[in-house]
């Protein structure tokens, strides 16, 4: 395993409550590095932090680190099933279309 990855494992799983669910994966292409992270669907607020500021210090420091090997370094958050974007948006009355809409009037 790689530093940047290692790092990145070390980091979440001080942030989580399961951290035996943190995996990540590592992908080198033309754009440079890019790790992906994967975690309980309960922790994701962690990970993401208040307007995303976890996150957005976790990429700084993957990039600090990915400096010191000579390489750019991205992190993807996989969204995990069961997270909150699985729930339904809409509750209440159907939504309905202004052509269906028209044909009622």
């Amino acid at each position: 395993m790689e530093p940047d990855q290692m790092f990145l494992e070390y980091a979440v799983k001080a942030l989580v409550e399961h951290p035996e669910s943190v995996e990540t994966t590592r992908v080198i292409d033309q754009m440079g590095v890019l790790l992906t992270l994967t975690v309980h669907p309960d922790d994701m607020g962690k990970i993401i932090g208040k307007s995303g500021k976890t996150a957005e210090a976790l990429r700084i420091l993957l990039r600090v680190v990915g400096m010191k090997g000579n390489a750019r370094v991205n992190l993807k958050i996989n969204e995990p099933v069961g997270g909150k974007r699985d729930l339904p948006v809409q509750t209440g009355p159907e939504v309905k279309t202004v052509d269906q809409v028209i044909d009622e009037i």
